[in-house]
């Protein structure tokens, strides 16, 4: 992946945008101080060359009733000959579920098509995963974990920590 080069006006913009992606481009013209054509050309490349992915409304989960948040580290079985077996036995067994040879694969693919799971990561250390998951309530948590995530072939073991309190909860970058 190719890193691109920004200037200090290309960061003005992608601060102004951070802050509020609904700008028009005459407004982050005047906020950056730039015209608007040569703003709408950055932007315009700052999207083409990937750095701008897409705009979006950030929702408040708990004004939608998803008022739990959950961080869940979970830990795939590894590649063996007995793991191996028990995938091809899950392959019979929960066909839809399996997609690939590879039980880190199938989770991926499994992990993409849970509405409850915002984010996922591969990690390092102890364990393979760690989830951010939005719920109702633990009630929602509990039917989540039992019916959708424990029944995942590949899934080894998990454990599971509550947010308490937001303190900070951005998505806006720092512009090194």
């Amino acid at each position: 992946m190719s890193k691109i080069t920004l200037d200090k006006t290309d960061r003005k913009i992608l601060a102004v945008l951070q802050a509020d992606g609904r700008l028009s481009n005459q407004d982050v013209a005047e906020q950056v101080s730039l015209s608007p054509s040569p703003c709408l050309r950055r932007v315009k490349r700052l999207e083409e060359a990937g750095v701008i992915r897409q705009y979006v409304a950030l929702l408040d989960p708990e004004k939608i009733g998803l008022g739990l948040l959950a961080y869940v580290n979970v830990r795939l079985e590894k590649h063996s000959d007995a793991s191996a077996h028990a995938h091809s036995t899950a392959r019979v067994l929960a066909p839809n579920l399996v997609t690939n040879t590879s039980p880190r694969a199938d989770f991926a693919v499994a992990v993409a098509q849970w509405p409850e799971v915002v984010a996922c990561y591969a990690m390092t250390g102890e364990m393979d995963y760690l989830l951010r998951v939005h719920v109702e309530d633990m009630e929602h948590f509990s039917r989540f974990m039992m019916a959708t995530l424990l029944r995942h072939p590949a899934v080894l073991d998990v454990k599971s920590s509550f947010a308490l309190q937001r303190i900070k909860d951005t998505t806006a970058l720092p512009l090194l």
